[in-house]
């Protein structure tokens, strides 16, 4: 399609001012402004409709942002935040002083009818994450975002949306696009977030080096600023290592900083009620992504491969071997090959365990208050009462020295009563009003008092090494035509987001709800309890993702080998080359392979085989 100029698109406004508004419809093309191209990619049907999705593309000579800003993955992707969070800056100050009355409501969204005026692009939070809102590549700069096509009613507002496209949406382009119009502030905060990008990698690279899964730095805030914000805490406790743990990191750039470095194997976080074990769990969990600056976790790392395990009642389960942990079912099901569409608490968390080492899971993070009592633990006087041939779990704590010492699998758990994993840990940390004590020797000593020391000595514990498969004939039969929300389009319509039609039967529509629900059609997956989803743009992804594996699952295929083929695509090609051009319910932010499969594995209508 030829690039027209910005005038033309003046003209064609001017052409349908008052007019229907699918009229609109004609505007969709790319023009020229000057030194970027905007790209009306699609317009929507009504003021009511999901406003219109548009992108800016400055050209990587012009654009002049330092090549060394996107020359590396995580540099990349630091680079893109910071220009998200200038624009968003940007676009506050281009409605909040006093050019336009109207501008105000426009970015609210009540000049005219339904969306009309609203320009809005992906929220940004406290994590660094690759999010398709920018792409920074050595061609160009893209910025996706969308704007409201203002009307009354159904008649098109000419005057307002040139007022849009020729003079609002260029000015915002020019402050946050050109590096030559960034302030010296933001330069330099670029500068930072780079830098600190560099560190963060680097620590990442450490824990590996040094046998550590997790690095807490002395002086990180932990505590949020509520159960609801993931802001840090104003006035809170900082943390401070225990001496034994201490460890020392030399960075590129900050240099020489400290903090406790948490060693492979098994810990034990132990303590009071409300003294801080969640808040430290949730900071562990949360370390697998970056922070920005000042959120007091910039220096709280995890590495990649941990995933937090938890019961989860009533989720479907296939094919999964949980024989490990349960087994001799009265029914006499397998459970080698286990499936169920209605699993209990400790089926549930046996299923997450094996299916979350299935996907390369070689870090643990469970909580007992949201772990199943009997997968957990089982202790002597009930087994007096109940002899071990009638109970057909064994539970984590039996397997967890065989897992550990035979597997090379860590967990890192949170126990509030079961005193019984005192004499499997490595390690056990005691919070006391959010500080953090080492007191592994005192609680060997409490073992061997109690004489459960080496009640549970290491077993053979093998869970590693299990493949299943994907068959296509899971795949969705198309549905009728449910409207226009969120279509994944295949063939020659997927640039620019046509139907998904499988020999005409109609199209798969894509949804999230927040960071509880995926919709694929009218099926409903719920990932609610997948805690390391912090964003909703998160659910999203998943939810493009799976339209992803919908596309490439053309045979019965390994579903380690499909889903690791998809982030080859996006670690060679970015996010934006696995999110189909026709996006529609919101911005997809970068999520774990590990959340993809437990997505999968929660799909009901998948059809997983041996």
């Amino acid at each position: 399609m030829p690039v027209k100029d910005r005038e033309e698109l003046r003209a064609a406004i001017q052409r349908i001012d008052h007019k229907s508004y699918g009229m609109y419809k004609s505007l969709a093309g790319s023009y020229r402004f000057g030194d970027f191209i905007l790209h009306i990619d699609h317009v929507q049907g009504d003021p009511f409709a999901s406003p219109s999705r548009l992108r800016i593309e400055v050209p990587e000579g012009v654009h002049g942002f330092p090549k060394d800003a996107y020359g590396k993955r995580h540099r990349r992707i630091a680079a893109e935040d910071r220009i998200l969070r200038v624009f968003h800056r940007n676009l506050g100050k281009s409605f909040s002083q006093g050019e336009s009355g109207r501008g105000r409501d426009r970015m609210s969204g009540t000049s005219g009818s339904g969306k009309s005026g609203r320009i809005s692009t992906c929220p940004t939070g406290q994590s660094v994450l690759e999010r398709i809102a920018v792409h920074l590549t050595d061609q160009a700069l893209e910025f996706r975002f969308e704007l409201g096509f203002p009307a009354r009613g159904r008649t098109i507002l000419g005057q307002e949306m040139i007022d849009l496209v020729c003079r609002i949406i260029p000015d915002l382009a020019a402050r946050s696009f050109f590096y030559r119009n960034w302030t010296g502030q933001d330069r330099e905060r670029l500068k930072e977030a780079l830098e600190l990008a560099d560190d963060q990698d680097w620590i990442r690279a450490e824990l590996v080096r040094k046998g550590l899964l997790a690095f807490v730095a002395d002086g990180a805030r932990l505590p949020r600023e509520s159960g609801v914000s993931d802001r840090p805490m104003k006035e809170c406790v900082p943390f401070e290592s225990p001496e034994g743990l201490r460890v020392e990191m030399d960075l590129p750039h900050r240099g020489r900083i400290t903090g406790m470095g948490i060693p492979e194997g098994i810990t034990v976080i132990v303590g009071g009620g409300y003294h801080g074990k969640s808040t430290l769990l949730k900071a562990l969990e949360q370390g697998v992504y970056n922070h920005i600056a000042g959120d007091g976790r910039e220096y709280v790392l995890t590495r990649d491969d941990a995933v937090k395990i938890r019961a989860e009642d009533g989720r479907s389960v296939k094919h999964s071997d949980i024989s490990l942990f349960i087994r001799n079912l009265p029914n006499g099901q397998d459970t080698r090959d286990f499936s169920t569409e209605n699993a209990s608490g400790s089926t549930s968390q046996a299923a997450n365990l094996v299916e979350a080492a299935e996907a390369g899971a070689g870090i643990f993070l469970l909580d007992e208050d949201t772990s199943a009592t009997n997968f957990m633990i089982r202790d002597q006087v009930m087994a007096g009462l109940v002899s071990d041939d009638k109970e057909p779990i064994t539970t984590l704590l039996k397997n967890i020295k065989g897992l550990s010492c035979g597997q090379g699998l860590s967990f890192v758990i949170v126990i509030g009563s079961s005193g019984d994993y005192l004499s499997v840990a490595d390690l056990v940390l005691q919070m006391d009003r959010y500080r953090v004590y080492d007191v592994t020797r005192k609680a060997r000593e409490v073992v061997r008092q109690a004489g459960i020391e080496g009640a549970w000595p290491e077993t053979d514990a093998p869970i590693r090494g299990r493949t299943r498969n994907l068959n296509p004939a899971g795949k969705l039969p198309g549905g009728k035509d449910q409207g226009n929300e969120n279509d994944y389009s295949r063939g020659r319509d997927h640039a620019r987001g046509g139907d998904h039609r499988k020999g005409g039967e109609g199209r798969i529509k894509l949804k999230a709800a927040g960071t509880d629900t995926v919709m694929i059609d009218r099926e409903s997956i719920d990932v609610r309890y997948l805690e390391q989803l912090s964003e909703n743009g998160q659910t999203i992804c998943l939810a493009y993702l799976m339209g992803e594996i919908l596309k490439k699952t053309r045979q019965t295929i390994p579903i380690r080998q499909l889903i690791d083929s998809i982030y080859k695509q996006i670690e060679e090609n970015g996010l934006i080359s696995v999110i189909p051009r026709g996006y529609s319910c919101g911005h997809p932010v970068y999520v774990r392979k590990h959340e993809l499969y437990a997505c999968l594995n929660r799909y009901r209508k998948a059809r997983i085989d041996l």
